[in-house]
């Protein structure tokens, strides 16, 4: 919903959207099922595709913060078993004993990624903490009634997804490759 014009924010039961990209999750306790309302405002921000998000609810920015951390840990650890598996690979080039297990965690992480991670819409976006960046935040002085809001910042993820997944059907190809060669 538009946030312009001098209406009140706590006139909405929606999530306030600017036309410059800025949702927030307004920390209003307005009925039984506040978490519930957060979390759809939360949904709405998220598929507006908004710059940025500030979530004032504590509970719902902490939720929001771990579950963009485990997709951000998930993508390093597939990176980083396919990379260690290509580079077991040419160290051990006879000896698959390291890198299988690397390869096939890696590839199996990127299955994980792809099924629970990709369709996500938090996907597009990461937890900003530079305090310089979140100070340029065009946001009205009056809106905001937390000091530690979380705030989102939308960001491209297609050089990471290109990146996972090209590491793991390497370390694959790799593995293919040297088993093939095992067996005959």
């Amino acid at each position: 919903m538009d946030g312009g014009g001098d209406r009140s924010l706590e006139q909405y039961r929606d999530v306030y959207i600017e036309p410059r990209g800025l949702a927030i999750i307004k920390e209003i306790y307005d009925g039984p099922e506040y978490h519930e309302l957060f979390v759809v405002q939360l949904e709405k921000a998220l598929s507006a595709c908004c710059t940025y998000i500030i979530i004032e609810p504590t509970d719902i920015g902490d939720e929001t913060a771990r579950w963009i951390a485990a997709g951000n840990v998930l993508h390093k650890m597939t990176v980083v078993s396919g990379l260690s598996s290509i580079v077991a690979s040419f160290v051990w080039p006879k000896n698959m004993v390291v890198q299988l297990p690397l390869t096939i965690l890696s590839v199996l992480l990127t299955g994980l990624y792809t099924v629970a991670w990709e369709f996500d819409h938090c996907v597009n976006y990461q937890i900003e903490r530079d305090a310089k960046v979140i100070s340029s935040i065009p946001v009205p002085r009056d809106v905001l009634t937390t000091s530690h809001p979380v705030v989102l910042v939308r960001k491209s993820h297609t050089r990471r997804k290109i990146l996972h997944r090209t590491v793991s059907a390497v370390a694959a190809a790799i593995c293919a490759y040297r088993f093939y060669v095992w067996v005959k």
